[in-house]
C-alpha cells in the first residue's frame, strides 16, 4: 500500500488523516472487524474526488463508510482504500425552510440544528446513530418517519470519474430502506431537507419522548449496528425472533439482545464471524418456523479471515 499512501500524500492529505492498517473495530459501532489496508478521513467534499484519483493511480479498490453505525466488517478486513466521511465533513446550514447538511453530519446533530432553528420534521431521526450521507442512501427512518419524507435533493460525486452528480425528488426513487443511490455508484456529499416551521418546545418535547423510548426499549449500553434486520412486509422482525424463543441466544460474545430481540449485540469480545453465524442461525430458525426470510438491514463488507 506504499503507492497508495504516496499518492495521498502527494494529493496534500495531512499525514495524520492517512491511517495504514486501520482497525475497523475503531470505526464501527459494533466494535468488530479486521484491518483496512489504508483509511483516509475526509475533511471536505472537495477531497473526495482527490482521494478517488489517488486510489485509481495506485490501482486499488475503494470502500466508503460514514461513522460505521450500520456496518459490520468481516474479520479479514478491507483491501484497498477506505474513504471515511464523518466528523470534519459535517457542516450544516439553513436556507429558507431547508436544512442543507454535508454527508458526514450526524443525523442527531442535524435534528438538533433544526430544533434550534424552529424547524419541524426531523424529531424522529434524532436518535438514529448515523450520518446523513449513509442515512439517505438507505432511506433511514424510525417511529414511522423516513428521510424520504423530507429529502428533496442529494449532491454526490461519481465513484467512476469523480464528477458531480445531482439527484432531485423523484430521481431518488425512495422506498423502505432503499433509494436509487444504492446502485448509482456515487458518493453522497450534501443533502437538502425541506422542513416546516414549528414550535420549538413541542419539537423538543417530541425528541425527548423518543429519546426516552429508545433508552427504555433498546440495548444502547452494548455495541451494535442498530436494528439487525429489515421489517418484513406486514410483520416485525423482533416479534418473529422472539416467538422462536431466540431471546438471549449467543454465539461467542454475539447475542440476541434480551432487551430488544431485533438487535444483535456485542457483549464483550465478539468477532464478526460470531455475529454473522448468529445472524444466519436467526434467519434459518425464523424461516423454519414461519417461512419468512429475514433480510439484514446492516451493511456487511470486507473479507473473511484467512485460516
Amino acid at each position: 500500500m506504499d503507492a497508495l499512501i504516496t499518492s495521498l500524500v502527494q494529493a496534500n492529505f495531512a499525514p495524520e488523516r492517512i491511517i495504514p492498517r486501520a482497525s475497523m473495530a475503531r470505526y464501527t459501532t459494533f466494535r468488530v472487524g479486521g484491518e483496512a489496508d489504508v483509511l483516509v478521513n475526509i475533511a471536505s467534499p472537495a477531497e473526495i474526488p482527490v482521494a478517488l484519483r489517488a486510489a485509481r493511480h495506485a490501482g486499488v479498490p475503494v470502500t466508503l463508510i460514514g461513522n460505521g453505525s450500520n456496518l459490520l466488517v468481516r474479520d479479514g478486513g478491507i483491501r484497498g482504500l477506505v474513504i471515511r466521511i464523518a466528523g470534519e465533513c459535517a457542516a450544516i446550514r439553513r436556507e429558507g425552510d431547508c436544512i442543507i447538511a454535508q454527508a458526514g453530519a450526524s443525523m442527531s446533530s442535524i435534528a438538533q440544528f433544526a430544533l434550534s432553528e424552529g424547524l419541524d420534521g426531523l424529531a424522529e431521526i434524532a436518535g438514529i446513530p448515523g450520518t446523513i450521507g449513509g442515512g439517505v442512501i438507505m432511506n433511514a427512518g424510525a417511529y414511522g418517519s423516513e428521510l424520504s419524507n423530507v429529502v428533496t435533493r442529494v449532491c454526490a460525486v461519481s465513484e467512476i470519474d469523480g464528477k458531480p452528480v445531482i439527484f432531485e425528488g423523484p430521481d431518488l426513487d425512495f422506498s423502505y430502506r432503499h433509494s436509487a443511490l444504492m446502485d448509482a455508484h456515487v458518493i453522497v456529499t450534501e443533502v437538502t431537507m425541506q422542513l416546516t416551521p414549528g414550535d420549538p418546545q413541542a419539537i423538543r418535547t417530541r425528541m425527548n419522548e423518543l429519546a426516552q423510548a429508545r433508552r427504555d426499549k433498546q440495548p444502547l449500553n452494548f455495541p451494535s449496528a442498530g436494528s439487525t434486520f429489515k421489517r418484513p412486509q406486514g410483520l416485525f422482525a423482533a416479534k418473529l425472533i422472539d416467538d422462536c424463543g431466540l431471546r438471549g441466544l449467543r454465539v461467542g460474545d454475539a447475542q440476541v439482545s434480551e432487551k430488544h430481540t431485533g438487535f444483535v449485540i456485542n457483549t464483550g469480545s465478539a468477532t464478526a464471524s460470531d455475529i454473522l453465524t448468529l445472524i444466519e442461525e436467526i434467519r434459518q430458525r425464523v424461516y423454519a418456523a414461519n417461512g419468512v426470510t429475514l433480510e439484514p438491514e446492516i451493511r456487511i463488507i470486507g473479507e473473511d479471515k484467512k485460516s
